[in-house]
């Protein structure tokens, strides 16, 4: 069975490529309207920046959404950037967390039904 090929994009502050799944794509439109664009699908003009903090914190110090898209920028959005990749960086550590049974509380039932608890 042939194997997919995985698509790859290039990061605007960094120049690396990346797979598309670990980038974040800007959208701006004809309207002149930039977001952030999670799915990938809105329409416009795209670029993408990996979800990393110090990407995000690079590409308002380098403002590369202004050279990219041509426009002037309002730093809110830069500052909304920041927040939502630290949102997905924060999301993707607990993702990635394991827990052990031996951090979790250890409960001797024998204990319990002695002492006259009842378990419900």
């Amino acid at each position: 069975m042939k194997q997919k090929k995985t698509p790859m994009r290039k990061s605007l502050v960094s120049n690396e490529q990346f797979p598309k799944k670990d980038l974040l794509r800007i959208a701006y439109n004809k309207e002149g309207e930039i977001s952030i664009d999670p799915s990938g699908k809105a329409h416009g003009r795209g670029a993408y920046i990996a979800i990393l903090n110090k990407e995000a914190r690079e590409a308002k110090k380098k403002r590369v959404f202004d050279r990219a898209f041509q426009t002037k920028i309002a730093d809110e959005f830069y500052d909304e950037l920041i927040t939502y990749v630290e949102h997905l960086v924060a999301r993707r550590e607990l993702e990635s967390a394991t827990y052990s049974a031996d951090l979790a509380p250890d409960y001797d039932l024998r204990w319990i039904k002695n002492n006259k608890f009842q378990i419900y």
